[in-house]
C-alpha cells in the first residue's frame, strides 16, 4: 500500500514537474516583440575639432546612462555629407510612420569661428545605419534675402500636425550691425531633401535665442519650446498651441544647475509617464540628465555618467524598438577591437621595462589630408584594456621648433643607462615648413609617458637618402635594437626603404652606414614595399615588414622578408611573404602600417596594426575610399617551425586578454 502511494505520488510529482517545465520552456522560447520600445539611442558630436564635429551614437535602457557605440568614434563620416566637412548639434526625428528617421545638424567647422556657418544638412534614413544626404547653403540658396547670413544653429525637425509638414526650426543671424540669434523655419519638402519658401521667424526672447528644441505634451496639448537665452545666461521655456501661434514665455530656468549650459534635449520617456531633459554643460565638459513628470518642475538624475569614452556635446535622445537596437549593436557593437577610443593610426608598441606596462603611441587621425599634429599614447596592462595618458608631443607650437604640422607614423626606444635609469627616444615625421618637406625628428624623455623634448632639428631629411632612392618622403620612420650586437638601427622611407646605423647619442644617423633596402618584385605588387617599415628579431633571423600600396586601397596589406643582418639584404619567400589582409565579410578594411611585440622572456607575439573604420568605407574600395579614418587592432602573431610568418586573419575581439600578476 505505502509502495502504491509512493509510486503515485512519484508519478504525480514528475508529472508536475514535466508540466513546470513545458510551461517555463514555452514563456522562455516566447518571442519577443521586435517593434517593443525598448531602449533610448542618443546622437551628438564630441569636441570643437575636426576629428570631433561628427556624428556619434550611444545607447541606453533608461534614457539616462548611456554606452557610447562604435567604441565612441563616428557614425556618419561629416567629410561625406557637408559643405565644410563637420557637422554639429544632430537632432533625430522619429517620422509618423514610424519606420522612418529625420536628422538633420549644423553644417560648421568651429576652427574657422562661431561666425563661420552658412548652412545645414538634412538626413533621412529608414534603418538609422544608411543615411541620404543634402548639405544648404543660406546665401547661395537665398541670394537676395539672405546672402549675408553668418550662421545658422542648431537645426531641428518637428512634425506639424496642422500644416501636415514636417517643420525645420533653428537660429539665423546675419552681419547686420543690430542683428542677433532668432528662431526661424521652414518646411521640408515630401522626401525631405529640401526647404520649402524662405526662413520666416518663429521666436525670440527679445535678444540672442538659439539651440530650440520643440516637443508636444498630450497632457496638457501643449506645444512646449525650450530655448538658450544668452543674456539670462541659461535655459528657458515658452509655449503655444500651434507651432506658428504666438509663443508665451514662461518664468524660471529649466537647467539644475550653476554651470554654463547650451544644447537642451527633451524627449518623452518609453513609458509615457515622464519626460528626459538633458543639457550640455559645455564649460565643464559633461552632461546634466533631470527628470520632469509635467515639463513644469524639473529634478535632477544623480549618477549620470558623461565621462571616459562617452563626452558627448548637443545631441538628442529618441526611444528606439528591440529589433532597431539589435540592428545598431550588430552593425556598431563595441566588439574588443578597436583597443583604443577614438581614430587613431600607424600604432607603434612598447614594452616598458621601467614600468612594466605596455604603451602604444599613434597618429592622431580623422583631420582631412592626414592633417594631424600631435601624437597620442596609450597604456595597458593586459593589452585589450588601454589607459589614454594624453597627448605626449605636438609639432605644431613651441614643443617642436622646426615643424609646423602633418605628425605622423612614430616610432620609440627604451635605452637603459648606465647608472639603472631609462630613457625614451620618441622619433616621429612632420612637416618642416623651411624645407616644405617631411622630415624626421627625435624626442626625448624620462618617462614613457613623457613630458618629451625635441633635440632641435631634424634627424634624417631628404639629404639622408640613399642616391639610389627615387621618390618618396622621410617618413615612417621606425627604430631597433639589434640583440645580438647591441646596436641600434634607424629605418626610414615612402616608395624606398632606408636603413642606417644610429649613433651612440641616439640623435643622429652614421652617413656612411646608410643602405637602400627596398624590398622589390612581386608580381601585381603583392609585396612591393610601399611604407610603414618595421623591424624585429627572432630565433636568428631578422623579420622586415612593410605595407604595399596606399591606404584605402584593395590591395592595402602587409607583407615580409627575412634577413640575417640588421641591415639587409632582404629577401622574400615567394610561398610565405602575406601577413595581413584586409577581410570584407567582416567589413575589416585597410589593415597595415604595424609594429610588433614580444611579450617579455616569451616566444609569444602580437602585430599591432591599424584599419579604416568601417563606418567610412565607400563600398566601392579603390574610390576615393577615406584613409584619414583609421583606428587600432591586435592580434596574435605566429611561426611555423620554419620560422615562417602564418598570415594572420583579422578579428573582431582580438586576442584574451593578458592576466595581471
Amino acid at each position: 500500500m505505502n509502495k502504491t502511494i509512493t509510486l503515485l505520488a512519484a508519478m504525480l510529482m514528475a508529472t508536475a514537474v514535466a508540466t513546470h517545465a513545458a510551461k517555463k520552456k514555452t514563456a522562455v522560447e516566447a518571442p519577443k516583440d521586435p517593434n517593443e520600445m525598448v531602449a533610448y539611442l542618443f546622437t551628438y558630436f564630441t569636441g570643437n575639432a575636426p576629428e570631433k564635429e561628427q556624428i556619434c551614437y550611444a545607447l541606453s535602457d533608461d534614457g539616462y546612462n548611456y554606452t557610447p557605440l562604435n567604441h565612441g568614434a563616428p557614425v556618419i563620416s561629416s567629410d561625406t555629407i557637408a559643405l565644410t566637412q563637420c557637422v554639429r548639434d544632430p537632432h533625430i526625428l522619429r517620422c509618423e510612420d514610424g519606420k522612418t528617421f529625420y536628422m538633420v545638424c549644423t553644417d560648421m567647422r568651429s576652427s574657422l569661428g562661431w561666425a563661420s556657418n552658412r548652412g545645414m544638412v538634412l538626413l533621412k534614413s529608414a534603418d538609422l545605419i544608411n543615411w541620404q544626404h543634402t548639405a544648404i547653403n543660406f546665401p547661395t540658396r537665398y541670394t537676395k534675402t539672405w546672402k549675408n547670413v553668418t550662421r545658422v544653429w542648431a537645426p531641428e525637425t518637428i512634425y506639424d500636425r496642422q500644416a501636415g509638414k514636417y517643420m525645420v526650426f533653428y537660429s539665423l543671424r546675419t552681419s547686420d550691425e543690430k542683428s542677433y540669434d532668432k528662431i526661424y523655419y521652414q518646411y521640408a519638402n515630401s522626401d525631405f531633401t529640401d526647404l520649402e519658401g524662405e526662413p520666416q521667424w518663429l521666436f525670440d526672447a527679445g535678444n540672442a535665442t538659439i539651440d530650440g528644441d520643440i516637443v508636444y505634451n498630450p497632457a496638457d496639448q501643449l506645444y512646449h519650446l525650450f530655448y538658450k537665452q544668452e543674456s539670462g545666461r541659461g535655459i528657458y521655456q515658452a509655449t503655444a498651441r500651434q507651432l506658428t501661434d504666438k509663443w508665451q514665455m514662461l518664468p524660471g530656468n529649466v537647467e539644475q544647475t550653476k554651470e554654463s549650459v547650451e544644447g537642451v534635449g527633451v524627449c518623452r520617456t518609453i513609458d509615457g509617464q515622464s519626460w528626459i531633459i538633458m543639457y550640455d554643460c559645455y564649460g565643464n565638459g559633461h552632461y546634466q540628465f533631470c527628470r520632469s513628470a509635467d515639463l513644469k518642475t524639473f529634478q535632477l538624475v544623480q549618477n549620470t555618467k558623461t565621462k571616459g569614452a562617452f563626452t558627448p556635446r548637443h545631441g538628442t535622445v529618441i526611444p528606439i524598438t528591440r529589433a532597431e537596437k539589435e540592428r545598431l549593436i550588430k552593425e556598431f557593437g563595441n566588439h574588443r577591437q578597436p583597443i583604443l577610443s577614438g581614430l587613431h593610426a600607424d600604432p607603434e608598441v612598447l614594452y616598458s621595462n621601467k614600468t612594466k606596462k605596455y604603451y602604444i603611441y599613434s597618429t592622431t587621425d580623422g583631420t582631412p589630408g592626414w592633417g594631424g599634429h600631435d601624437f597620442s599614447v596609450f597604456s595597458s596592462v593586459n593589452l585589450i584594456d588601454w589607459t589614454d595618458e594624453g597627448k605626449m608631443l605636438d609639432v605644431k607650437g613651441d614643443q617642436v621648433k622646426w615643424a609646423n604640422g602633418n605628425a605622423w607614423a612614430p616610432a620609440i626606444e627604451e635605452v637603459k643607462q648606465k647608472d639603472g635609469t631609462y630613457r625614451y627616444y620618441f622619433y616621429f615625421s612632420a612637416n618642416n615648413p623651411v624645407s616644405k618637406r617631411k622630415e624626421i625628428g627625435v624626442a626625448v624623455s624620462d618617462s614613457p609617458t613623457g613630458p618629451f623634448v625635441d633635440s632641435g632639428a631634424p634627424i634624417i631629411t631628404d639629404a639622408d637618402r640613399p642616391a639610389e632612392a627615387r621618390g618618396g618622403q622621410a617618413i615612417d620612420v621606425d627604430v631597433f635594437r639589434d640583440p645580438k650586437s647591441g646596436k641600434y638601427y634607424l629605418y626610414w622611407g615612402n616608395g624606398f626603404m632606408a636603413g642606417a646605423e644610429l649613433n651612440a647619442d641616439m640623435l643622429s644617423v652614421k652617413k656612411e652606414t646608410v643602405r637602400l633596402l627596398t624590398p622589390n618584385g612581386g608580381s601585381l605588387r603583392t609585396w612591393a614595399y610601399r611604407e610603414g617599415g618595421y623591424v624585429f628579431y627572432r630565433k636568428d633571423t631578422y623579420y622586415f615588414m612593410w605595407s604595399v600600396d596606399d591606404t584605402g586601397s584593395p590591395n592595402y596589406h602587409v607583407c615580409y622578408g627575412t634577413s640575417k643582418s640588421p641591415l639587409g639584404p632582404i629577401t622574400i619567400d615567394e610561398q610565405s611573404y602575406m601577413v595581413i589582409s584586409q577581410k570584407p565579410e567582416d567589413k575589416i578594411y585597410g589593415t597595415a602600417h604595424n609594429s610588433v611585440l614580444q611579450l617579455p622572456g616569451k616566444d609569444v607575439w602580437y602585430i599591432v596594426y591599424h584599419r579604416i573604420n568601417k563606418n567610412y568605407v565607400d563600398k566601392k574600395l579603390g574610390k576615393g575610399v577615406p584613409g584619414t579614418h583609421r583606428e587600432v587592432c591586435i592580434d596574435r602573431l605566429t611561426f611555423d617551425k620554419q620560422g615562417r610568418i602564418l598570415p594572420v586573419t583579422p578579428t573582431l575581439n582580438g586576442p584574451d586578454p593578458l592576466p595581471v600578476k
